[in-house]
């Protein structure tokens, strides 16, 4: 039976042929017939002539599977919050699922409402615009779908030709048929411009509503679908009728196609366009020089575009997990430039910033300088014309104000004038608002100078401050600017002395101290700060609470320098030369240095890296820096495994003996309490320090802090020059630090600082250096006895009773004068009577 119909079957076929072709015979006799047969044939050969040439050298759509647009870096803080991104464009990537249904409809009905119909290519649709071209003499008008305009974005160039239309045509074929629509449709939302610098729809969410997606109203989706004809038109405040007009259109299609009802059109129309000015908020662009330095840091590890490799800043995606601390920072910034300006107050006008031509261009000449101030209420204007009574200014934003004549009358201190005199149309100033339109002359300080803070516990950097304002001078003098470190060079002196057999304790002459430098050099003598000749014999202590020069420059003699700056070297301060003067800081550092440098005394003399970034992750979150890393398994478990908690070991390389550490870092507390920084004594917590003032004296300096902070400082011109006799930097740069504390760290707990094993405490008379009995140390900072640390066996021989001392407050039995490490308890500290551990 089957048989019987496969024969039937091939019969008819049989039949039906032979009716066709001889159907075809009798109509070729006919011309017309032939003719359409002829154009047909010639159609067919010029489509396959047309895709041979134009299909040639497409790129691949392998591309798009594996595609990896180009990303900002994001930076987090300490944390984990983004506070700072890296970018040249806003990009945001996000999966198909993420964005909201009724947000897709929104563009579809904008841009390709039959999307989810065709197979890459609108036939009706070009029909629809060859018909119009050949009508218009203007632009040629597009039928690009959803499709074509993923293969254009992405694979190919943005040429206004009919060419490149039918090479996005042969893409978009082979795109439908090599991915999913959700996944065409994920690449669109992800990479079509909309404007102000924002590829994607996430990132135009942000930039015109300051929101989300999953946050945007029925009328916000529809104004976003309305961008990708014409972002620079619709997102402009005076094209807000054409927008609304557009926007309203698209509320209209996607009514049509039942994508929402009448009475949501109808309240969506109703709404105003809203845009924001503001303009991505979602993360703060905080920490000025601070993140400047991290993409310093960023470009020299992996590159700046896409074409220094996958990682780069501005293409990579990157996630940055750094130490930055708002608060602390915000302190170091207001700390530094009120120190600045406290100096600055009184000395005249610095002059302009800088100058531009004031003409009719003057607005994006202005904004194209990127010269702003984030101080206060200050900001910076360009002077657009000037009378004898005011001047009018101008701002990057395009408003003008006026200065009058009496609110900048501050005198110019490069000319016997005023600075209103002095200022001409062009320069670029800094002002304040005063009221009524009016603004008064403000002055960018002329002194400059850099601030470090860091954790002595791990080296991470909390904050810094390079300059005023890194939008007006980039140059980050916390990391880049070579500075004599004056007297904050003396304590690693003294360690070195420490190391080379004295103590805390010996006694060193203050007094004249010549060196014969040879025939061409004659003789040097070195003086104590004020040209004071010297007061006698004291305490290596005194010496480092006083600063006194001549005592240090002995000490260096006596120990000769090439252990020193041995010292300095070990210490990552620098590479310097052996000479006596070195000893008082003659040679040059960086305020980074200098801070990691303490940071260290406090840590027991161990090695600290000074870090900002704690560790750099790629877009699939795989970190990449350290090269080393690896990951704590079981760290965030949810729940107490009743294993023993971990305990970390010491970590870096011992630089410093811990004993000659903390020996220093306890005469450094002296410092504080009776020395050169005794202004933050009132602080009330323990804290050691150093002051330092350079010859002239060209650079003031403070270094110190707790034992869980630590941060330094310097103040200068840039250009080295005197900063006037009463510049030191216990007047200076001392309060510089004290305002950073008082703001960023009065609310934390006191810790007092750790002696390492095998400290001796003992008492002595900081006078003499004498072994001292019968008496305590009190808490009064200028009484004579105190606790001393001192290395085994080498605490002072000789003894004093409390009746051979000077006259200072009753002696009284005091708490425990240090901790160390839970070795001994604190009556251990007391239990004996010359005062032993």
């Amino acid at each position: 039976m089957a048989a019987d119909t496969s024969s039937h079957f091939r019969y008819r076929l049989r039949r039906d042929s032979n009716a066709v072709l001889g159907w075809l015979r009798e109509m070729w006799t006919r011309r017309w017939f032939r003719w359409l047969g002829y154009l047909a044939i010639a159609g067919l050969l010029g489509l396959a002539l047309i895709w041979a040439i134009f299909a040639r050298d497409l790129p691949s759509v392998d591309q798009l599977r594996d595609y990896e647009p180009p990303l900002p870096t994001m930076v987090r803080d300490g944390e984990g919050k983004p506070v700072h991104s890296y970018a040249r464009e806003r990009r945001v990537q996000l999966d198909y699922s993420e964005y909201p249904p009724l947000l897709v409809r929104a563009f579809l009905a904008a841009e390709d409402r039959t999307f989810f119909q065709h197979g890459g290519i609108d036939y009706p649709g070009i029909v629809s615009a060859i018909i119009t071209n050949l009508q218009n003499d203007g632009r040629p008008v597009g039928a690009s779908t959803i499709t074509q305009q993923v293969a254009k974005n992405l694979l190919l160039t943005n040429e206004v030709s009919y060419t490149r239309k039918i090479r996005e045509a042969i893409l978009a074929k082979r795109i439908e048929a090599a991915l999913s629509k959700e996944q065409i449709l994920e690449l669109y939302l992800n990479e079509i411009p909309l404007g102000r610098r924002s590829f994607g729809v996430q990132a135009a969410s942000r930039a015109y509503f300051d929101k989300d997606v999953d946050q945007l109203a029925l009328h916000e989706m529809a104004f976003l679908a309305i961008l990708p004809k014409a972002p620079e038109t619709y997102g402009r405040a005076r094209n807000a009728e054409k927008a609304l007009a557009r926007r309203n259109f698209v509320l209209k299609e996607m009514e049509r196609n039942g994508w929402i009802s009448k009475a949501q059109r109808d309240a969506a129309q109703a709404q105003p366009l809203g845009l924001s000015e503001s303009g991505n908020r979602a993360v703060e662009q905080v920490g000025g020089y601070y993140m400047e330095e991290v993409r310093r840091q960023l470009i020299e590890q992996f590159g700046e575009t896409a074409e220094d490799g996958p990682h780069s800043v501005y293409a990579g995606g990157l996630w940055v997990r750094t130490a930055y601390d708002d608060k602390m920072q915000q302190a170091t910034a207001k700390a530094l430039r009120e120190g600045m300006i406290r100096y600055d107050r009184g000395k005249g006008w610095s002059g302009p910033i800088a100058t531009i031509e004031a003409d009719d261009q003057w607005a994006s000449r202005l904004a194209s300088s990127f010269k702003t101030v984030d101080y206060a209420d200050w900001r910076i204007a360009a002077v657009l014309s000037k009378t004898g009574s005011e001047a009018r200014i101008g701002f990057a934003d395009g408003s003008t104000g006026r200065l009058p004549a009496s609110a900048a009358q501050m005198g110019y201190r490069k000319r016997g004038t005023s600075a209103f005199v002095a200022m001409k149309p062009g320069d670029l100033i800094a002002v304040a608002p005063s009221g009524g339109g009016s603004f008064s002359l403000r002055n960018i300080p002329e002194v400059s100078g850099g601030m470090v803070v860091e954790s002595p516990h791990s080296g991470r950097i909390y904050a810094m401050q390079g300059g005023f304002d890194v939008r007006l001078s980039s140059f980050n003098r916390a990391t880049q600017a070579e500075r004599q470190p004056g007297s904050t060079i003396k304590p690693f002196v003294y360690a070195t002395a420490l190391d080379n057999g004295m103590t805390p304790a010996t006694m060193i002459v203050d007094g004249p101290f010549c060196v014969y430098q040879g025939a061409g050099l004659g003789t040097k003598c070195f003086r104590n700060f004020g040209n004071s000749g010297g007061s006698g014999e004291h305490t290596m202590r005194w010496g480092l609470e006083q600063s006194r020069n001549l005592m240090t420059v002995r000490t260096a003699s006596q120990i000769g320098m090439e252990p020193i700056v041995e010292t300095i070297r070990t210490m990552g301060i620098g590479q310097h030369e052996p000479y006596l003067s070195t000893a008082l800081g003659a040679g040059t550092t960086t305020v980074e240095r200098m801070v990691n440098a303490f940071s260290m005394l406090a840590n027991h003399g161990r090695a600290l890296t000074p870090h900002l970034i704690d560790y750099v992750q790629d877009r699939r979150g795989k970190v990449i820096l350290p090269r080393n890393w690896r990951p704590c398994q079981g760290c965030n478990k949810p729940d107490w495994d009743g294993r023993p908690m971990p305990r970390f070991a010491p970590s870096g390389k011992q630089l410093m003996d811990p004993m000659t550490a903390y020996q220093v870092v306890h005469m450094l507390e002296g410092v504080v309490q009776r020395g050169t920084a005794q202004r933050l004594r009132d602080l009330g917590v323990p804290m050691f320090g150093k002051t330092g003032t350079t010859t002239g004296p060209k650079d003031v300096w403070f270094i110190g802090g707790t034992p869980d902070i630590v941060a330094g400082l310097y103040l200068g011109f840039d250009q080295p020059r005197n900063m006037g006799g009463y510049a030191q930097g216990g007047s200076l740069a001392a309060p510089v630090f004290k305002q950073f504390y008082q703001a960023a760290l009065a609310g934390r707990q006191p810790v007092p600082f750790t002696a390492p094993r095998n400290i001796r405490m003992v008492r002595i008379d900081r006078r003499s250096g004498r072994r001292v009995y019968g008496a305590w140390p009190t808490s009064d900072p200028k009484a004579s006895i105190i606790w001393e640390a001192f290395k085994p066996e080498s605490e002072p021989r000789r003894t004093i009773r409390e009746e051979e001392i000077k006259p200072s407050k009753p002696a009284k039995q005091p708490d425990a004068p240090v901790q160390q490490g839970g070795r001994r308890s604190d009556a251990d500290f007391l239990e004996d009577r010359d005062g032993i551990i």
